[in-house]
């Protein structure tokens, strides 16, 4: 999210996304962990093509494109699944490991999520792509005159996108033993929240990928002590996120103005 926002885009299909990748993944355990695992992830990625090239070539706007995407990724989840949870079998050994195996002491979703965002700090920082990527999110006519294709740049960040969400969704499933077509339910609100906590503007060309680490771990801790309070219904929660993401836009704004 942290990606496409830079870009100066917004992705509203990740939660779908997601539900989607560990469904499929649920659903090819049967043939094996190696295709189960490129099957949900693959399945994700022509998603976050297809939403690349809506907003690239097609001219839509990323807000109308992705949503669209999240409501048909969630339906189709919901679809082929007749509704119901994909139990996935402990016998499908790569799966499962990648939900709850351990490598040490350290479980493995943890290994990953290090490991990406340190990947990603790469690819936005020393690489040229995320040059181009900083570039169109400040200001996309001036990119394009000084030679970058924010067309390519667009069809980039959605597609990895798209391939980060179906992994979480592989790792979902494997860590939950089902794909569930309504896992990640609001996932999208909660990955914009961290990003823009983390300091990346919703306008694009500004922030960073381990401030948004910083976000996400806010967040969680934030969550936790709601839980752990017991006064707060869960769909109370979902109130409180939004405002939440409301009042730290608000507060973006009022920083940009004043710069």
């Amino acid at each position: 999210m942290t990606v496409v926002i830079l870009s100066g885009g917004i992705d509203l299909s990740v939660g779908g996304l997601v539900a989607l990748g560990g469904v499929v993944a649920a659903m090819l355990a049967g043939q094996g962990s190696l295709i189960a695992i490129v099957g949900g992830i693959a399945s994700t990625t022509l998603l976050g093509l297809v939403n690349g090239l809506l907003v690239s070539r097609a001219r839509i706007q990323p807000f109308v494109v992705t949503l669209f995407t999240a409501s048909a990724a969630r339906g189709l989840a919901l679809s082929i699944t007749g509704e119901r949870s994909i139990a996935v079998s402990s016998t499908v050994s790569g799966l499962v490991w990648l939900g709850r195996g351990f490598i040490g002491p350290v479980p493995v979703p943890v290994l990953l999520v290090v490991l990406l965002y340190f990947a990603a700090w790469f690819m936005l920082h020393r690489s040229l792509l995320g040059l181009h990527i900083f570039a169109v999110g400040d200001n996309e006519e001036s990119s394009r005159l000084m030679g970058v294709s924010p067309d390519r740049v667009k069809l980039a960040v959605y597609t990895i996108s798209g391939l980060l969400s179906g992994l979480a969704g592989v790792i979902l499933a494997g860590r939950l033993g089902a794909g569930q077509p309504v896992a990640a339910f609001g996932w999208e609100t909660d990955a914009i929240a961290a990003a823009v906590m983390g300091g990346t503007f919703l306008g694009g060309g500004q922030g960073s990928v381990f401030p948004t680490l910083a976000g996400v771990l806010l967040l969680g801790m934030m969550y936790n002590l709601l839980n752990l309070e017991g006064t707060i219904t869960p769909w109370w929660q979902l109130v409180l996120r939004g405002g939440f993401l409301l009042l730290v836009v608000i507060f973006q704004q009022r920083i940009v103005q004043r710069a």
